[in-house]
């Protein structure tokens, strides 16, 4: 029996990435790092896996459902293999960077491994790159987070960007104000979470308008603004709706071609934030109707409940960038024959090309070249279309 195609077979949500996407991976994830460190973004690497109590404590907790644990054979403890990198950068700031001065940017890029995939990303292997600003509590973080992040994404060739904007902890406040916990609080978030604008305007008193007019601001954030600023909101709310409007601000100065939306409600993906959140958006493809979301952030408690410090950040997601791109242009292809000279190849590799030396004598080189996938060959020291194979 022939084994050759099992040998192939990988566990779900797993691939392997082939030319010349995992060339154009590798470029994306320069290109975007390239900007984070030209803003001062100092690149860290944590390690793949960690102790469990480690990697899901704090901000990691989030994680705990989608992170493999196996036994360490050499301490005999549970380790964790990284779902996230983010908790990771807040652990190496909060411990080997704690005496460096505050704020400090770090960014990071690697892989990630997940228990299981979801019916809109069903990848559970996949890779990350990102920024933390940790130790900035004021809205010019948040701006400074967000805009990055954004110059990044236009860096690598997105088109069509958009972010939207939420509040994880608006509605909490505003909860909390009419005294809604336990059971109902976690029954409205539910309705939230699914618009159910019926269930939502069906609460008792003030809380029900007050929700479904939150519920219904969604948009534009020109839009957003004056209907969230329309409302009478609890103080704690008052003092979220305030943040976002000097975020908006920040970006209308930092990048003002920038599209912005916003979503006063959204709670999914955010638990464990504490402040302003954002999604990045484009076209996954531009054949095709419909968004693709390329990353999100926001602000979290970086140290944890015993040394909390505020932090904002960000995670990108290199594939769905690289959905987005228009179909890859890769380098021409030039067939060096056999003892071809050197430094003229090594010139022509400097001007852009992409060589490949033969490695044996062939009578008819330009039919080898199509063999191997080049569209020109070196003749007397000149790169030359290579002829069709017809006739």
């Amino acid at each position: 029996m022939n084994d050759v195609p099992q040998a192939a077979l990988l566990p779900a949500g797993l691939y392997d990435l082939l030319p010349p996407q995992a060339e154009l991976e590798a470029d994306v994830t320069a290109r975007l790092m390239a900007v984070l460190q030209a803003h001062g973004y100092e690149r860290v690497k944590p390690p793949l896996v960690e102790f469990e109590e480690t990697l899901l404590s704090g901000a990691g907790a989030a994680m705990g459902s989608d992170t493999f644990r196996i036994m360490d054979p050499i301490s005999h403890r549970m380790i964790g293999v990284r779902a996230d990198m983010t908790p990771q950068v807040a652990r190496i700031a909060a411990t080997r960077l704690a005496h460096r001065p505050r704020p400090l940017r770090l960014s990071y890029a690697g892989q990630v491994l997940r228990v299981r995939g979801s019916e809109v990303r069903p990848e559970r292997q996949f890779a990350q790159a990102g920024a933390e600003l940790i130790g900035g509590a004021g809205p010019d973080a948040d701006v400074e987070a967000i805009a990055v992040a954004a110059e990044a994404l236009v860096a690598s060739g997105v088109p069509d960007l958009s972010v939207d904007l939420t509040m994880p902890t608006l509605v909490p406040a505003v909860a909390e104000a009419f005294g809604i916990a336990g059971d109902r609080a976690a029954g409205l978030r539910a309705a939230l979470d699914r618009k159910d604008a019926t269930a939502v305007s069906a609460l008792p008193g003030r809380a029900g308008p007050l929700l479904s007019a939150l519920l219904s601001a969604a948009g534009p954030a020109g839009r957003a603004r004056r209907a969230l600023f329309g409302l009478d909101l609890p103080e704690r709310a008052a003092v979220e709706r305030a943040r976002l409007a000097a975020v908006l601000d920040g970006l209308a100065a930092a990048m003002p071609k920038l599209k912005l939306t916003v979503d006063p409600v959204e709670n999914r993906g955010f638990e464990y934030h504490t402040g302003i959140s954002f999604t990045f958006f484009s076209r996954i493809d531009p054949r095709v109707a419909g968004l693709g979301e390329l990353g999100r952030g926001g602000r979290y408690d970086a140290g944890g409940p015993a040394l909390p410090e505020a932090a904002t950040g960000f995670t990108l997601y290199t594939d769905m960038i690289l959905a987005t791109l228009p179909a890859v242009q890769r380098r021409q292809r030039l067939l060096l024959p056999l003892r071809a000279d050197r430094a003229r190849a090594a010139e022509l590799r400097a001007a852009g090309w992409t060589t490949v030396a033969a490695l044996e004598v062939c009578s008819d080189w330009h039919a080898e070249a199509r063999r191997l996938a080049c569209d020109h060959v070196l003749e007397n020291g000149e790169p030359a279309a290579v002829r069709s194979g017809r006739g």
